[in-house]
């Protein structure tokens, strides 16, 4: 048996959106979004291949000509761990498959490596990411979505409400926002996409319980990253904004000389 990691990366980037048309392809200090993510996720030195997994001929072309790697996908796929599976089939022999989500123009090396180095632990099928949350505002938040683990640090569930519930109000008690990067073992990719909603799936609306629900443990990794993802022009702006104060980040993303 090969036990050697070879990891690839795919961006899965599908064209329609309810709330942001297009935004693959919306310019962030001038160049598109969906370029800031393939260059970070590439620039890590982490992948044997990085590929863009996409529905729509115009995010094809515009990775094309920023000189990335493009597959075109089904318009049928529900979700992004859809659209990567199919992608990965394409390389049989990477047995790591990292989904980067298409609007995580902050996305950082430390994290991706996190992740890839899981899997050095031969137990670990998914792994995914958390993060501390400081803001007691998220907790009430169903768009953050919040994650608890064993002490494995594998994940007991995933929930849009505020989970654990503080009966006590224990100042002790730290709570986890869930950021939505994944890698798998190939294996599991291909399992998980093969499995049909689950009940607490349609529930929550969170596809990671589906893989819980069948058994599929999943490895949550702490990250300090933030998780930034743009889901709206108005998140557009934010970044933006955001990364026009911070000059160590507006220098690498924006490539200003």
């Amino acid at each position: 048996m090969n036990n050697k990691l070879n990891a690839i990366a795919i961006i899965p980037a599908r064209y329609a959106s309810s709330r942001f048309p297009a935004k693959a392809l919306a310019l962030l200090g001038g160049k598109p979004i969906i370029q800031h993510v393939y260059e970070r996720v590439w620039d890590s030195g982490l992948f044997s291949q990085v590929l863009v997994a996409t529905d729509h001929k115009a995010i094809y072309d515009a990775v094309t000509a920023f000189g990335g790697k493009p597959v075109m996908t089904s318009e049928q796929h529900q979700s992004g761990s859809d659209r990567s599976a199919e992608a990965s089939r394409m390389y049989p022999d990477a047995n790591i498959i990292v989904n980067v989500q298409g609007d995580e123009p902050l996305i950082d090396t430390a994290s991706l490596a996190s992740l890839v180095a899981a899997f050095a632990d031969s137990d670990v099928q998914i792994a995914s990411l958390m993060t501390p949350i400081t803001d007691v505002n998220m907790l009430s938040n169903p768009n953050i979505v919040k994650v608890i683990t064993d002490t494995l640090s594998n994940a007991l569930y995933f929930s849009r409400s505020p989970i654990p519930y503080n009966r006590d109000k224990d100042i002790s008690c730290t709570y986890y926002r869930h950021i939505g990067v994944y890698a798998y073992r190939r294996e599991t990719l291909l399992r998980f996409v093969a499995l049909p909603p689950s009940r607490l799936e349609l529930l929550e609306k969170l596809e990671q319980l589906r893989a819980l629900e069948a058994g599929i443990p999943i490895r949550m990794i702490s990250t300090d990253y933030q998780g930034i993802g743009i889901d709206t022009p108005e998140d557009l702006a934010q970044v933006e904004s955001y990364l026009l104060n911070n000059s160590v980040s507006s220098k690498e993303l924006f490539n200003k000389e």
